[in-house]
């Protein structure tokens, strides 16, 4: 009677894997237009002025223009960075997952988190502004300023925008399109309306010319003012890297985000200017009134301005309205827009097992995330409330420090892509500048931003309203205390988390081999490269196992999965092969025992969670993570020159012919991965020249985000035609030509040179299987070592050939017996015969007649063992070299 385990699908269910267009978002959903709009909406175009040009123009006077120009610069160098980063990895992630792949998933796990902080953080500012704009619009301005009341209203805003980005992206994308338009609209006609009154007829008295001088930034006073000024624009351009965030629901995943990405930064630069410039021709920079130096007025330029320049009557009263309406739905769509970074953040974090896996469930109608989305919308209604309850000051400085969050990701990220594409700066003067230079000038100037506003504007007391006193440092700003130990919170967080990869990174190499012995039959070389990925340990591996005889060994295999259970699985099955080996099975054989031990683990398995009642738990219950692996078991025997192989699953190897540089892939027979059932695995055996190589290798070295398997194919023939090169810089010219960058799978390679064996250091005899041939063995034997200088072995060397062949002959089914000597590191001696029978070792009884000999031979050797041959039995004893002088 069969059981089925399987179940109804969940109606959430976990992303299916953690590659890009993998995680099952709706891929498609938005096109250039759609992300170039919640890019834009993202940023809160008229509410970031409204909030930041009064800030701007008490620092730097009339150059706030040119400021907010500069401030363009650094956007857009870190724009081009995420346009480089999503054409090569098109990851949700982001920052987490491109500078986890860039310098490992502590370093991403950060840039994650500084995703997190900032959007959270702005969430709770967006969402207090939507509600003040909300009762203004409606001209409740008591409530406005009520704390109670707006906070209401923020967390009603949280909520509502939340659910429309659980309902799917295109309706969100819809929502963006018309609001981003509509504000854009009203910006410029603002904008336009301001200019008119300025230079026709009944200009205000605060109104100046628009002069070259104000984009002149060697007219600001002092250093220090064009250091805080720019400190304080650049930010107005956060947030246009939500076109990046939703590239996996995108169409053409690659390139669309990152042209959004640039597009909507150049439009933003259009509209900061133009609305900046006009916005001071108009009200000039006064301190009284409308002037844009009124410090009554630096919160809100814009409200203060509308009357003035659409007037209180007629449709001038509904244009004043309706900036008003554009403000409110600047920080309701960029409320939204903030959710959508962020959600797909936790999403992907979730998807790579940086954070708890629920977080990375798709709702199965609307393929959105569904725990990451309804999550960052409670932790940020949560962290709003809590903080308006704690203190408002607190929260004031909060939303000030956000500024430290976004420095810190945008320019890990420029110094991810640097170091991401650092093999490819000098393939061409394209990817230098925009690879290379851009990114990294990006990233420094990110750098100075943070610490400049970390260690002297936001550290000053008088910064903001709190400052606390700390230990060693003294009295410090509390907008750098709380943006810092944001930060920090993350760090302490991290090592907690990610404590899971490196327990699994140092079990990998710890069980993966330190030193590829050194033998006679072949010279050897590998490199095993890990995914760059949080969950980038997997459980790749190769071993490399001196076999009797001189022969060896060649292994390599693919464990699905990553993590620690993969490292473990892989450790598990390098010491089954490994045991298996010293059997001398063929490949065969080796594979069909592998196979066995695979599947009756996953049996145990399966029978250890029903036990503890987890039957029911799913379809995987009690999986193994051995099932479904992939296998390449090779044997090479420099004597005879004859490799012989098999498959369970794997890619075949490359073979090099020595003389031309020919690189062919040989057509084994393609075997079931292991545990899963099937035909029986098969052997090949074909002839290798002296001096031939074999690559054996993983589908990770091969098959890239970057390029196919066949892709990977041919770039890889094209190295290993240079075989005569040493193999550890072939080694070093695989990886750069295959994986010039960082990895999704984790990736194995082990180079073999064949060496045979001279002649000189083999012996042969073929002897009848008659008493006679006794003697002649050991005369034979006796003159060959005499020749090679070994007569120190002559006696125990004479004593196992004659134990050997008188068996030989005793108990074989008639036919020859071959006697042979083999002077390697060690010396070995073989006797085959045409039987099946192996002897077995054991002790002797006092009365017995027979049973010493083969006892005194395991004495005297230093290994002996039998090896199956189609014809019969071979076996073998190793005895050291005398050491030499």
């Amino acid at each position: 009677m069969k059981v089925s385990t399987a179940q109804a699908e969940p109606a959430t269910p976990l992303a299916p894997g953690p590659g890009p267009g993998a995680k099952g978002l709706r891929a498609g959903a938005l096109g250039l237009f759609s992300s170039v709009a919640i890019g834009m909406a993202s940023t809160a175009p008229a509410y970031s002025l409204a909030a930041t040009l009064g800030l701007i123009v008490a620092g730097v006077g009339l150059q706030a223009p040119i400021i907010t120009m500069l401030a363009f610069v650094p956007m857009l160098l870190i724009a081009y960075a995420f346009r480089e980063l999503n054409a090569t990895d098109a990851d949700c992630g982001t920052t987490f997952t491109w500078a986890s792949r860039a310098f490992g998933p502590r370093v991403g796990w950060m840039g994650g988190w500084g995703i997190i902080v900032a959007d959270i953080i702005a969430m709770a500012n967006l969402a207090e502004i939507a509600g003040i704009y909300g009762f203004r619009l409606l001209g409740y301005d008591s409530l406005a300023g009520s704390r109670l009341w707006t906070t209401v209203a923020g967390i009603a805003w949280i909520a509502l925008t939340t659910a429309v980005c659980y309902v799917g992206i295109q309706v969100s994308a819809v929502l963006q399109c018309w609001m981003v338009c509509v504000e854009v609209v009203v910006l410029l006609l603002f904008a336009v309306t301001a200019l008119v009154r300025v230079y026709g007829t009944g200009a205000p008295p605060t109104s100046l010319p628009v002069s070259a001088s104000w984009f002149n930034p060697l007219h600001v006073p002092s250093a220090k003012a064009l250091t805080e000024g720019i400190l304080a624009a650049v930010f107005i351009y956060w947030g246009w890297d939500t076109a990046v965030a939703v590239n996996e629901e995108t169409a053409d995943s690659r390139n669309t985000p990152g042209r959004a990405a640039v597009v909507s930064t150049v439009l933003l630069l259009v509209v900061y200017a133009l609305v900046a410039t006009s916005a001071q021709a108009f009200a000039g920079i006064g301190t009284d009134g409308t002037g844009l130096g009124n410090a009554a007025n630096a919160g809100d330029v814009l409200s203060g301005l509308g009357g003035a320049v659409f007037g209180t009557q007629g449709s001038g009263w509904f244009l004043t309205k309706l900036l008003i309406f554009t403000v409110l739905t600047s920080a309701v769509a960029s409320t939204q827009t903030t959710i959508l970074p962020l959600a797909r953040t936790v999403f992907s974090m979730a998807a790579h097992k940086a954070v708890p896996s629920r977080f990375a469930r798709v709702h199965h109608r609307f393929l959105t995330p569904t725990w990451s989305t309804v999550g960052v919308g409670a932790v940020s209604i949560g962290f709003f409330a809590l903080l308006t309850v704690i203190s408002g000051d607190v929260l004031a400085d909060s939303i000030k420090a956000v500024g430290l969050a976004i420095a810190f990701y945008y320019g890990l990220t420029g110094f991810a892509c640097v170091w991401y594409y650092r093999a490819l700066l000098t393939r061409s003067p394209r990817d230098l500048l925009y690879k290379g230079l851009l990114p990294g000038l990006g990233g420094l100037m990110m750098l100075c931003l943070f610490c400049y506003a970390a260690f002297v504007v936001y550290a000053d007391p008088h910064y903001g309203a709190t400052s606390f006193d700390l230990p060693i440092i003294g009295r410090t700003g509390g907008v750098s205390v709380v943006g810092l130990g944001a930060l920090l919170i993350g760090v302490v967080l991290m090592l907690v988390i990610t404590r899971e990869h490196t327990a699994a990174l140092n079990l990998q190499r710890d069980l993966l081999p330190r030193h590829l012995p050194a033998l006679t039959g072949v010279e050897t070389a590998s490199r095993y490269l890990p995914a760059d990925s949080r969950s980038g340990v997997g459980g790749d591996w190769f071993d490399v196992i001196p076999l009797s005889s001189a022969r060896v060994g060649l292994v390599v295999g693919d464990v699905i999965g990553h993590g620690l259970s993969a490292a473990a699985t892989m450790g598990r099955l390098r010491t089954s092969v490994r045991v298996l080996a010293r059997l001398d099975l063929p490949p065969d054989e080796l594979l069909d025992r592998l196979d066995d031990v695979v599947g009756q683990n996953a049996e145990e398995q399966a029978a250890e969670e029903r036990a503890r009642g987890h039957a029911r738990a799913g379809p995987d219950t009690g999986r193994d993570e051995a099932l479904g692996v992939t296998c390449l078991y090779a044997v090479y025997d420099p004597v005879s020159g004859f490799c012989s192989m098999a498959r369970a699953g794997h890619s075949p190897p490359a073979v090099v012919d020595p003389g031309c540089g020919a690189v062919s892939y040989p057509d084994l027979p393609a075997g079931p991965p292991l545990g899963l059932g099937g035909p029986p695995f098969q052997s090949t055996e074909f002839h290798l020249p002296d001096g031939s190589l074999l690559a054996l290798f993983t589908d990770g070295l091969v098959q890239t985000p970057d390029h196919d398997t066949e892709t990977g194919l041919r770039l890889l023939t094209r190295v290993l035609t240079h075989c005569h090169r040493p193999l550890e810089e072939l080694c070093d010219r695989t990886v750069a030509a295959l994986l010039p960058g960082p990895v999704d799978d984790d990736a194995a390679l082990l180079l073999a040179r064949a060496r045979r064996l001279g002649e000189h250091q083999v012996a042969v005899w073929e002897l009848e299987a008659e008493p006679a041939a006794v003697a002649d063995a050991r005369a034979a034997t006796t003159r060959r070592l005499r020749e090679w200088g070994l007569d120190d072995l002559a006696f125990t060397t004479e004593l196992i050939v004659s134990e050997l062949v008188t068996n030989a002959v005793r108990y074989a089914a008639g036919g020859p017996v071959h006697v042979r000597l083999i002077r390697d590191s060690s010396l070995v001696c073989e006797v085959s015969d045409t039987g099946h029978t192996a002897p077995n070792l054991r002790h002797a009884a006092a009365d017995d007649e027979g049973g010493r000999g083969l006892f005194i031979i395991a004495q005297i050797t230093q290994r002996w063992g039998t090896r199956y041959t189609p014809t019969g039995k071979t076996i073998w004893t190793d005895q050291p070299l005398p050491a030499t002088e």
